[in-house]
């Protein structure tokens, strides 16, 4: 499967033009809040199978700039690329999902994803809150699809919302690391009212218990045959 990038806009110098999004801007669309809010927080490279509920987060990467859309014809190759991205650069990578049946395309490079602890933001668009009663072919229980595959599910329930969720799930993706999930309703990601979110920090991670250090030195020790299952991220660390 061909990956087809589209550079919408070009990318301006530093990580994700940071200094253009952290202007206090109000009566954004939920869209362009949650777009600008992630840009924020650092997350500029977007692995994208959109469809007509997400047109606003697409035309929102059309409209910032600094950011990195890149069109991919399918969605394993989106959560497949996004997930090599976190691994190459250490940096949480976005992808762009259309409603339950898109993310379910994209499960198995998901699931890959956190096992490798990769950071990924990974957003999906659902019906309007008020279409989703009428059950149309693609209504699914997103969350519950999304669940197994992620250490953070969250969707947005109001417009103002949707900044502050989008740097809560950069945030969480960082904090695990792992798969962040963030489901943005229809009518809530062209509705007015919302702004850019501050980022906020991740969790540091917490120190091992230093019985479980030993008992596992003790383990390789003893073992005839000793093997060591580690994730990118150990590789990745400094001595």
């Amino acid at each position: 499967m061909r990956v087809h990038e589209k550079h919408l806009r070009p990318t301006s110098s530093g990580a994700s033009g940071q200094g253009k999004v952290a202007s206090d801007q109000q009566g954004l669309n939920g869209a362009e809040s949650l777009v600008r809010s992630l840009a924020a927080a650092g997350v500029d490279t977007y692995f994208a199978n959109p469809g007509t509920t997400e047109m606003q987060l697409v035309a929102a990467l059309d409209r910032i700039e600094g950011l990195r859309p890149v069109l991919c014809l399918f969605e394993g190759v989106a959560t497949g690329a996004a997930d090599g991205y976190a691994r190459m650069t250490g940096r949480p990578a976005a992808t762009l999902l259309h409603l339950g049946p898109g993310l379910a395309n994209g499960l198995a490079n998901l699931h890959n994803a956190r096992r490798a602890r990769s950071s990924i933001v990974n957003i999906v668009g659902d019906h309007a809150t008020y279409h989703r009663s009428l059950d149309a072919p693609l209504t699914s229980d997103i969350e519950g699809i999304a669940r197994p595959v992620s250490t953070f599910v969250r969707t947005v329930q109001d417009v103002g919302a949707a900044g502050h969720d989008a740097v809560r799930a950069v945030a969480a993706a960082r904090s695990a690391p792992g798969v962040a999930t963030l489901i943005l309703p229809a009518d809530l990601a062209w509705s007015s009212g919302a702004a850019v979110a501050n980022p906020s920090q991740p969790v540091a991670p917490r120190d091992v218990d230093p019985e479980r250090i030993a008992a596992t030195a003790a383990a390789l020790r003893n073992a005839v045959h000793p093997a060591l299952l580690m994730s990118g991220t150990v590789y990745a660390a400094t001595p």
